[in-house]
């Protein structure tokens, strides 16, 4: 009674600063348990009013749960007042879409302390939150470019970009995906307006006025509001120019409407994530294991050929599959702590879950890996998973996972392909935000290193999409600070051994000069350990030794004081892999990414954190 009482109590204060939206008041026989608040950057775009009514309908399932609503009419101060106030009267929850990523990721940070944060949309800077959602807006202007291609095939043309608010990261990172795609046929021209306040309105004046617009071939809006604003201006000056928008809502007047009234030539969907964040918004309060760090939305390109059974899908109920789901998994190796706690994960959870794994270990074999795919292709497996040794080459027997019908997942490594289409999502860590954590923390624990600093870096195996994007997060952030610079870097397998070799072959031809030895997994930390304590070193003092995986192994050379740091890297994939494969079985539609959650620890927090360390 006292939690029911308090709940409308709050509700109630909140009730005279903020917006309480009809169906979420306090009222009502049910008792409120939980308390979300939802600060969005402006409550007048629509997409901003669909993630709101994604929201809200998503929580009606929940009457447990009330929602608390505040607009920051796209001010950056307002919206940090307005999480302050939300905080101060006790919400259990805050979802945030932020107007500025700049000004709102110091204030996520701090909410993210008391009480879970969950981003939508515009992701802030590092990962001090506890889940992000949302679309990736290059990989749907490179979709919208390649709509282009195909409208346009050899022919030369001008392209018209109606270039949405130039401070939106979205608009900045849809237009170089779009061009990213244009570059390839030079023949096609590219002009641009910019509609900075992203209106149907303005757009349409802008288009109406546009002198050229009779030698414009096809137009590309950032979003299908503005799409119809250059539509009314088409109307209006008599021309039918096709026109590709981006959103694809199935509301009234939206996208899916657009496409069957002849209005939009083609959108490319874009996902609010406002079900997704109440789905997961429940887990997180409910205290439920797996809850992912990033969840990128999946977009789909729509035509008049496929908008019925796309809006079709978009309302069909998940259908449990009542066989045994079949998979086949190949894995990259085992070649360190990591891999056997990785393999022992996923093989643990396919039993729990009643999933039938066919396993194959490829001993760090490309070749090996792609024989395995055909076999599970052969046994007619209902999805495949991929943990691969590299990141290339493997386009042709993914078209022919493709051709038999058979989706393809990755797990806790990317590859590159030429179409995006041959796997379905990845699974695992953001490997680049890794290598910049580790900067970050020697930026923060080096003020009694004498500049420059010296950095040997132990990469992974080489071409592998960890030590690649590793080494690019770690890069990046060094770039940015002078007086730190990497004079030595070479490749270890992943293995202890590895590690060892590397340090050895430095001594055989330098003196001892290092200050920092960045590490990509543990095992090749603890092989460097060794190996300087060998030659009479002292690693942790002397030289500062960082790594990721976040092993027990790596715990422990933290207590003795030989490693100094290590950058979380969980290999605990399994139960949420096979999570996702019943979901897809059922019907539902995968994210593109799925990023885990993650933490950085030190010698200063190692103790603590090792009694509840599985691996």
């Amino acid at each position: 009674m006292k939690r029911r009482l308090g709940m409308a109590v709050v509700l109630c204060c909140l009730a005279a600063s903020v917006l309480l939206l009809p169906g979420c008041q306090a009222g009502g026989d049910g008792e409120i348990e939980y308390v979300i608040g939802v600060s969005l950057a402006n409550m007048r775009e629509p997409w901003r009013l669909v993630l709101m009514d994604e929201i809200q309908q998503e929580a009606a399932k929940h009457p447990e749960v009330r929602l608390v609503f505040a607009d920051a009419t796209q001010d950056a101060e307002k919206q940090i007042d307005d999480i302050h106030r939300l905080q101060n009267y006790g919400i259990d929850l805050l979802v945030v879409s932020p107007c500025d990523v700049v000004q709102i990721t110091p204030v996520v940070g701090e909410i993210y302390r008391s009480i879970p944060v969950i981003v939508l949309d515009r992701a802030v800077e590092g990962f001090d939150y506890s889940l992000f959602i949302g679309p990736d807006n290059e990989i749907i202007g490179k979709k919208a470019g390649t709509a282009v291609l195909e409208l346009m095939g050899d022919d030369a043309g001008t392209v018209l970009e109606l270039f949405g608010n130039p401070q939106s990261q979205a608009s900045n990172d849809r237009s170089e995906g779009f061009r990213s795609v244009l570059a390839e046929a030079p023949s096609l021209e590219i002009q641009q307006l910019v509609v900075d306040d992203d209106s149907r309105d303005k757009a349409e004046d802008l288009v109406m006025a546009y002198e050229d617009l009779a030698e414009i071939d096809c137009i590309f809006a950032h979003n299908d509001y503005i799409a119809l604003g250059a539509y009314r201006a088409l109307d209006r000056r008599g021309l039918d120019i096709p026109i590709i928008g981006i959103d694809g809502f199935a509301s009234e007047d939206g996208g899916l409407d657009m496409i069957r009234q002849g209005k939009l030539y083609k959108t490319v969907t874009c996902p609010t994530g406002g079900k997704e964040a109440i789905q997961n918004a429940m887990d997180i309060l409910n205290e439920v294991q797996g809850v992912p760090k990033q969840i990128i939305l999946r977009s789909h390109t729509i035509s008049l050929e496929n908008v019925d059974a796309y809006e079709e899908k978009l309302n069909q109920e998940p259908v449990p599959l009542e066989r045994t789901i079949r998979v086949g998994y190949a894995q990259v190796g085992a070649e360190s702590t990591w891999r056997l706690t990785n393999t022992k994960s996923i093989k643990e959870a396919a039993k729990d879950f009643g999933i039938e794994l066919l396993y194959d270990e490829a001993d760090q074999s490309q070749e090996r890996q792609i024989a395995a795919i055909r076999r599970f292709i052969q046994e007619d497996v209902d999805v495949i998973v991929l943990s691969p040794v590299i990141d290339t080459g493997w386009d042709e027997v993914l078209y022919e996972c493709k051709e038999a019908g058979i989706p393809v997942l990755l797990s806790d490594r990317r590859i590159q392909v030429e179409d995006d289409s041959l796997y379905m999502t990845y699974f695992g860590a953001d490997a680049v935000e890794e290598g910049r954590r580790a900067m970050r923390w020697l930026l923060q624990n080096s003020e009694d290193l004498e500049k420059p600093v010296r950095i040997l870096e132990i990469e992974g195996t080489i071409g592998a999409s960890p030590t690649i994007d590793r080494h690019e997060g770690f890069r990046e952030i060094l770039e940015q600070n002078p007086g730190y610079e990497v004079v030595y870097r070479a490749g270890g397998e992943y293995t202890y051994e590895g590690g060892c070799m590397v340090v050895e072959e430095y001594l055989e031809d330098h003196p001892w000069d290092i200050d920092v030895i960045f590490s990509h997994n543990d095992n090749m930390a603890l092989g460097a350990i060794d190996t300087l304590l060998e030659h009479g070193y002292r690693p942790g003092e002397d030289t500062k030794i960082i790594s990721v995986d976040g092993t027990r192994i790596a715990f422990e050379a933290m207590l003795e004081g030989t490693l100094n740091c290590t950058v979380e890297c969980s290999p605990l994939l399994g139960p949420q892999l096979m999570k996702a494969i019943q979901e897809l079985m059922a019907g539902e539609e995968l994210p593109i990414r799925i990023i885990t959650d993650e933490k950085v620890y030190t010698q200063e927090n190692a103790a603590e954190a090792l009694p509840d360390r599985l691996y």
